[in-house]
């Protein structure tokens, strides 16, 4: 059996940072920044409430501490090597559309019979903002609908980029945090998980939706993302509901992060419309939630389709929470505890893997600038508002400001064609702290 991690996903780090992973419906755990300004507080944890539970992981950077964010390529996250059927599948272009109608077309959107389709993009989100308010019209999510056509499609690319209001800190001239307060109200100081899902499910009996993306935004930066969807269009072509997900919270006083707090997200889909590099025979989602103590897993069965040579399980998963410690954890649970995950299929293991990252050292450049007040404060790079020790630190397979590619799964028994049926396991997951988990199957043919 093979396990594989996949750079499936090709992102590109402008001024990336971040983790603090919320793990969306349920405890968030953003590594917070306190403001004011000074020095970081250091690798301190806490742990804040919000309509989630979300855990400090180191006591938040200082106000003053941002600085530009550079730009950084990574297209993995941990050890391990990519398929011989790429795990990316499909890329999308366009800049972001407009949240809850179509995608806007830029170029031909109804060629001739004859007519050479020409690359074109969909704008999905344009410059989106996702509110911690909740009666915003986009509170902790936005939708849009995109539909990059009937392919086949040499390539297709989500291209992602997010914006904060806390960085860089000129912006503070115009958006000062109100009197007796650390930071400006639209400021959202923490990492949160940052998502997008391809068609969630909209009803009772409808299937999981797919994880595109499993990233977690920067403390307080600015971040881009570009990801491989090729195999994911040629698999689902025509129409699909595309949704951004960032779990942010407020902070009413103003002394962790901003009041009202939020991001700024654009996206698009670019196609290049073309043969196929692979046949795509069956795109299959299995599951996406979250994994508590006691969780019962899903068992999702899918079939493998006649004719395919190659099968793969993207798997993504991240640790978060703010529970008590134990056995495997150097801090609040999951967010720092190592687990090993099993998978099987039909009851046999088909696998195991560590998911645990030693060092977040990588998504901390050292840089000296000014900061909000004029002086010159230290700060790292891709994550100008977070705590330097915190931002450093080891945790469960994801770093602040970066991107969180998926763990390929792959054998034979992936390609025998029939129903089959997939489970995992997650052995000492603490009280109050989780997992945000996802997986889809995907069934490669015969060029």
């Amino acid at each position: 059996m093979e396990l594989w991690m996949v750079a499936a996903l090709t992102l590109t780090l402008g001024a990336c940072g971040g983790g603090g992973g919320e793990t969306g419906a349920g405890a968030e755990t953003g590594a917070g920044a306190e403001t004011g300004a000074g020095a970081e507080t250091g690798a301190e944890t806490g742990a804040e409430t919000g309509a989630g539970t979300e855990t400090e992981a180191g006591a938040g950077a200082e106000a003053g501490a941002g600085a530009e964010t550079g730009a950084e390529t990574e297209t993995e996250a941990g050890a391990g090597a990519e398929t011989g059927a790429e795990a990316g599948a499909g890329a999308e272009t366009g800049a972001g559309a407009e949240t809850g109608g179509g995608a806007e077309v830029v170029g031909d959107s109804e060629p001739g019979p004859d007519a050479v389709v020409e690359p074109f993009s969909l704008l999905a989100f344009d410059d989106t903002r996702i509110s911690s308010v909740g009666s915003d019209e986009h509170f902790q999510n936005a939708d849009a609908e995109v539909d990059w056509g009937s392919g086949p499609f040499g390539r297709v690319t989500l291209v992602v980029d997010l914006r904060s209001t806390c960085f860089p800190f000129e912006q503070w001239a115009s958006d000062p945090p109100p009197p007796g307060q650390s930071w400006p109200p639209r400021c959202d100081a923490f990492d949160r998980n940052f998502e997008f899902i391809l068609d969630r499910p909209q009803g009772e009996g409808d299937p999981p939706g797919i994880e595109l993306v499993r990233a977690i935004t920067p403390f307080g930066g600015p971040m881009h993302i570009e990801v491989d969807l090729t195999d994911i269009a040629n698999g689902l072509p025509g129409g699909h509901r595309l949704r951004v997900t960032i779990p942010t919270w407020s902070d009413g006083a103003g002394n962790v992060s901003g009041s009202a707090g939020g991001w700024n997200v654009s996206a698009r889909v670019d196609v290049e419309p073309g043969p196929a590099p692979r046949h795509v025979l069956a795109v299959v989602p299995l599951f996406d939630f979250n994994h508590g103590k006691g969780t019962t897993p899903p068992s999702p069965t899918f079939s493998v389709p006649a004719g395919t040579t190659l099968g793969r399980i993207e798997y993504r998963a991240t640790g978060h929470g703010g529970g008590t410690a134990n056995a495997g954890c150097i801090g609040p649970a999951e967010e720092f505890c190592k687990r090993r995950h099993r998978f099987l299929l039909d009851g046999a293991e088909l696998g195991t893997q560590e998911m645990w990252l030693e060092s977040c050292s990588h998504m901390c450049t050292l840089t000296t600038a000014p900061g909000p007040g004029g002086a010159n404060i230290q700060y790292c790079a891709q994550n100008p508002t977070g705590a330097i020790g915190s931002v450093n630190a080891p945790r469960a397979n994801w770093c602040p400001g970066a991107v969180t590619p998926p763990w390929i799964l792959g054998g034979a028994e992936l390609a025998e064609p029939g129903e089959h049926l997939f489970s995992y396991e997650i052995p000492g997951v603490a009280e109050g702290g989780s997992w945000r988990l996802s997986a889809v199957y995907i069934a490669l043919g015969a060029p």
